[in-house]
């Protein structure tokens, strides 16, 4: 791919190293998760801002780790840190960040390296912030508790299917029903 990041060539130290990277990136994603649970209990505008410094500094670190390995894949990282990853490219300050990323997501898709939904959520926010219609549905409305505009959403829960998400209609009941008894997106 033309601007895709060198990889670091295989060593014998690879697996030690995957390893590092794995506990890095779900450390970061549980860190990014305790300060949203503390800023909802006690929203200001401290809490606020330690989300965007943790946003920032997740985002760089995530940054540099695909500079050298290049997307932290299910088979590079293990599924949950590669997950971990995608939370941190989410909540990235930097849309021309997570567009490369989106990219690199669906190559991994394509070659079996990454789970599909991976690539549905990153399309999704991507679409959505570059105020084009969603794909599948994945993006939803805090403010109306609906998805952002979808296109072809007569077709939208068969493209849910193929990546291996549920009904549209199931995941909405859901979200409303958690915020109804104090969860939260």
């Amino acid at each position: 791919m033309k601007g895709a990041p060198a990889m670091e060539p295989p060593s014998d130290t690879a697996p030690r190293r995957r390893q590092v990277l794995a506990a890095e990136l779900i450390r970061r994603a549980e860190d990014e998760r305790r300060l949203a649970r503390e800023a909802r209990s006690a929203p200001t505008v401290q809490a606020r801002e330690r989300i965007a410094e943790c946003h920032a500094g997740n985002a760089d670190a995530l940054r540099a780790i695909v500079a050298r390995h290049g997307w932290p894949t299910a088979e590079l990282v293990g599924e949950p840190a590669s997950t971990a990853a995608l939370m941190i490219l989410l909540h990235s300050p930097d849309l021309g960040f997570r567009l490369t990323c989106r990219d690199l997501i669906a190559e991994a898709v394509a070659d079996g390296r990454s789970p599909a939904v991976h690539h549905a959520y990153i399309a999704d926010h991507c679409a959505v912030e570059l105020g084009q219609p969603q794909f599948y549905g994945t993006r939803i409305s805090p403010s109306t508790l609906c998805p952002y505009p979808i296109r072809h959403p007569e077709s939208v829960d068969e493209r849910r299917h193929d990546v291996g998400l549920g009904p549209l209609a199931e995941h909405l009941r859901t979200v409303r029903c958690g915020l109804g008894a104090g969860g939260g997106l």
